[in-house]
């Protein structure tokens, strides 16, 4: 696992010590902004680089979130900031379709691939795609669907949200597009695969995703972060949603990165009038892990559910922060979040139902539950109501608790052994998750990996495709 405050660049070793360069990350990264700037071939008159540079400049007003900030105050890290990453990686040419196949979840779905950050199409499908369905990368979007890009993308993940979304709107080349026109319906899932080698090691990588869905119109994607390897780097990816009026968004990120990794996130949702959007978080791997999911109910008779199942094993740290913003009235919203812990891990639960005065008759249930399978594991949980209106229905809660032994029990007289009881026991528990996924190729592939993680009634320390 990585170890906070080793990572940065050695200048002098003298008596067995490591002396840290003089530079910060703030500077570290307007230095690198200074030379990706001279990539952006014919952009510097563009709006899209005013917002660039206005979000490096808040960056280097701010930096990198700290403990000290109260969203912040449980996760630490300081450590994604003690090592100088690169943000360039030599492109990889020789991915072969064998090394994809393990993360492949079905051949008949359309899927974009990226390597290390770059798109790769020779690994990448659309095909038979309906009129009205545009799957491409970002990167070419920006040149043939500008009417699109210039109306959502950079519009509702703010820069000021905090310093990795003002990395990511600085630095971010790539990442998939999808635009769903009005009355158009896709219901086979988008397979968007982020790859990361050997190769990337020491890098960071800042994917943007841009999904619109137009009044009327379905669709759904996966977002899947993968890793080859067990090599350091810094992921951070900023995905934008916009739900239309009676548009239907069901939305799945199952998150494998290295173990030795840094992962934060943003899911930025936006939902107009009668719209239905549906999140299923699966976060796996990583050392250090934030995951930020904002939803905006712009609109009357929305619904809004989020679901989410985090595995974490050795030292481990995974955090996820949750914000629904019922802004008009008659909406509903459900929140499930759920947590296995195992070794000397660490999770993080902050969710929050905001409800504006003008929300009368929303209705939202949020809850978070955790097994701990150790007595090292250690979980903070933070499910919070701020209502400013007076006819709601509202409830939220948080539990941590440990294996029931009555259940233990109950199973060991029927003859089953101790860890296949406990395995079991586990099972359930992350069964009220997965069964909530829709397809049976998705729920076989995330089901298969949840039991991959299990051995005599605990995590495994290394995770397995």
């Amino acid at each position: 696992m990585v170890t906070t405050g080793s990572k940065k660049k050695i200048v002098g070793l003298k008596g067995g010590e490591m002396k840290r360069q003089l530079s910060t990350e703030r500077e570290w990264y307007s230095q690198l902004f200074t030379e990706f700037e001279r990539s952006l071939n014919g952009e510097s008159k563009t709006p899209l680089h005013a917002i660039r540079k206005e979000a490096i400049d808040w960056f280097s007003d701010h930096g990198f979130p700290t403990m000290r900030q109260e969203e912040w105050r449980f996760t630490n890290v300081s450590a994604i900031g003690e090592i100088d990453f690169k943000t360039g990686i030599p492109k990889v040419e020789d991915i072969a379709p064998t090394d994809l196949s393990p993360y492949v979840i079905n051949n008949d779905y359309n899927r974009l691939v990226f390597v290390d950050g770059c798109f790769f199409a020779g690994l990448s499908r659309t095909e038979n795609l309906p009129d009205g369905v545009t799957v491409k990368s970002l990167q070419e979007a920006m040149l043939t669907d500008q009417e699109v890009i210039q109306k959502n993308l950079t519009k509702h993940a703010k820069i000021d949200e905090n310093g990795f979304v003002a990395l990511n709107t600085a630095f971010f080349k790539d990442g998939a597009f999808i635009h769903v026109s009005k009355n158009s319906l896709y219901e086979q899932p988008i397979h968007l695969i982020y790859l990361m080698t050997e190769k990337s090691k020491e890098s960071v990588v800042f994917p943007r995703n841009l999904i619109v869905a137009e009044q009327n119109s379905q669709i759904s994607f996966i977002e899947n972060y993968i890793s080859l390897s067990d090599t350091l780097y810094f992921m951070n990816p900023v995905t934008e949603v916009v739900a239309g009026e009676n548009a239907v968004v069901h939305h799945y990120k199952i998150q494998q990165d290295s173990l030795n990794a840094f992962h934060t996130s943003l899911m930025q949702v936006y939902q107009e009038r009668s719209s239905n959007y549906t999140s299923h978080n699966y976060a796996f791997g990583g050392s250090i892990v934030r995951n930020d999911i904002k939803t905006m109910l712009d609109g009357e008779g929305i619904e809004c559910t989020l679901n989410g199942l985090y595995l974490a094993r050795g030292t481990q740290l995974i955090d996820n922060h949750s914000v629904i913003e019922h802004a008009k009235p008659h909406c509903n919203s459900r929140e499930l979040y759920k947590g296995i812990l195992d070794n000397q891990a660490r999770a993080v639960f902050s969710g929050k139902i905001q409800v504006f005065p003008d929300a009368q008759k929303t209705d939202a249930i949020q809850s978070n539950q955790n097994l701990i399978l150790s007595e090292e594991a250690t979980v903070d949980t933070k499910p919070q109501l701020e209502i400013y209106a007076d006819d709601v229905k509202c409830t939220h809660g948080g539990t941590v608790g440990q294996i029931n032994k009555d259940g233990i029990f109950y199973l060991r007289a029927r003859g089953i052994s101790a860890d296949m009881a406990k395995n079991l026991m586990i099972q359930a528990f992350a069964g009220e998750v997965t069964d909530r996924l829709k397809g049976e190729s998705l729920k076989e592939h995330i089901v298969t990996f949840v039991l991959s993680q299990l051995a005599d009634g605990h995590l495994k320390i290394m995770h397995l495709p």
